[in-house]
């Protein structure tokens, strides 16, 4: 397909990721960027990790060198899409000021956060000004209840408290992280909130929001001067019902390259699109479900995937990789190269500890511990797949053999970048499950290579 013209939804770092890709790979047709902030690109993190020693956002144009006034032709950053119509011949994006034709695009539209019906009383952390309404309101004294124990509750509350605010953090689960990365992690990381001198209570759903605090299930009222809302985030993509087939948490599932395949529920009228129309449609980032080679499929959200993504999905529309969605043993026996792979990957400087967390965490796995959370000052959690039931093999000394999922790193910058090495491959990790929980084996002599 002939790409004279792309259209780009979403100015944040996929969207801008996506731009540069374009370009680096050659592409000169006409591209249109539509942003709904109004400002250029920024990267989110330090939106919280940063909350007060970063007063400005983290341009992208700064940071990465990636300038949209560059890099497209149109960029129109106030202008959010609000329709899109894919057919055989191209694809047509709806605005506030009309429509925009052009012969494929790429929806990297970010997320937004949740906010439960009849919690408008709570503040959220997701934009540049919420952030600085959340820097201006904090002072020592400041009683902040922050409704939801995940990355964004913990980084707030960690710096909250380090200014001095009396914080609390409420969380429906049984433990702080429960639904990120599973309650027998969590549970370790439970006594930091405490160490940091915040309170922190568990397996309490909250009831109702007001303005001056929280109302618990328990029966138990917060008071407070300032809720925040940190329950979790869905992409930006309710404009795209009725027009392309999304999941219930608002996502499109695409393939390995990032092109959409076209997936409706029962009933659903927006998945009828013929072949041609969907070989237009793109996604990456929060949007994006997309097949990985080592993890299956891999919802969006992660950082690292409109990070990295957009590269695969560039070189995918401009044809510079032969059968780029196909899977590594399909391209093995065609006698392919390997595709780059990137492991999900999270970051998060919370409560006076910094964690690192590559691949996919699930309750499903074991998780086999290296170093004693509770007493040493490093350690991390490998979640690895039964050995037993779904990996019998043993190593020459009768080991056990375990397929990693996801490794988290607790206070371990030196292990970050060969733990990065060795999840970005395009195979599963497969580790000696003896040695690797041992602390003073080697992380290196733990890994199997073949």
């Amino acid at each position: 397909m002939r790409l004279g013209s792309v259209t780009i939804v979403g100015a944040g770092l996929a969207g801008a990721q996506m731009a540069a890709a374009l370009r680096s790979h050659g592409y000169t047709g006409h591209l249109t960027v539509l942003g709904a902030e109004g400002v250029p690109p920024y990267d989110r993190p330090p939106l919280s990790k940063e909350l007060l020693s970063r007063t400005e956002p983290l341009w992208i144009a700064d940071d990465l060198g990636v300038d949209l006034s560059v890099l497209a032709d149109d960029v129109r950053l106030g202008e959010p899409a609000t329709r899109l119509v894919a057919g055989r011949q191209d694809v047509v994006t709806h605005t506030a000021s009309g429509t925009i034709t052009s012969d494929a695009v790429v929806l990297a539209c970010g997320a937004v956060p949740v906010l439960p019906p009849d919690w408008n009383a709570a503040a959220v952390l997701h934009t540049h000004q919420d952030a600085a309404a959340l820097r201006a309101a904090l002072r020592p004294g400041l009683r902040i209840v922050i409704v939801g124990a995940g990355w964004i509750g913990a980084e707030v509350a960690g710096v909250a408290a380090g200014a001095g605010a009396d914080v609390t953090v409420v969380e429906a689960g049984g433990t702080p992280f429960e639904r990120q990365l599973g309650g027998a992690v969590g549970a370790r990381l439970a006594p930091w909130f405490e160490a940091a001198g915040v309170r922190l209570i568990t397996g309490t759903p909250v009831e109702k929001v007001s303005g001056d605090g929280v109302a618990t299930a328990s029966g138990e009222f917060l008071p407070a001067d300032l809720v925040l809302a940190a329950v979790g985030a869905r992409p930006a993509s309710a404009w795209l019902r009725g027009s392309l087939p999304l999941d219930p948490a608002g996502r499109l599932r695409v393939n390995r390259a990032g092109r959409f395949v076209g997936l409706p529920g029962p009933g659903d009228p927006a998945g009828r699109l013929h072949t041609d129309a969907m070989e237009r449609v793109w996604a990456v980032g929060d949007i994006a479900t997309r097949e990985h080679p080592v993890f299956g499929t891999v919802p969006g959200g992660h950082w690292s995937a409109a990070l990295h993504d957009p590269e695969l999905t560039a070189r995918a529309m401009l044809g510079v990789d032969d059968r780029p969605a196909d899977s590594e043993e399909v391209r093995a026996r065609l006698g392919l190269a390997p595709l780059p792979s990137t492991a999900p990957y999270v970051f998060s400087r919370q409560l006076g500890h910094d964690l690192a967390l590559f691949g996919m965490p699930s309750p499903f796995e074991e998780v086999a511990f290296r170093g004693d959370p509770a007493t040493a000052e490093r350690w991390s959690a490998y979640y690895v797949e039964h050995s037993l039931e779904r990996n019998p093999r043993v190593t020459g000394e009768g080991h056990h053999v375990a397929r990693v999922r996801a490794v988290l790193l607790a206070d371990s910058p030196r292990e970050v970048g060969q733990i990065r090495k060795l999840m970005n491959r395009p195979e599963p990790l497969l580790v000696d499950l003896e040695k690797i929980v041992d602390p003073a084996v080697r992380l290196r002599d733990a890994v199997l290579t073949d």
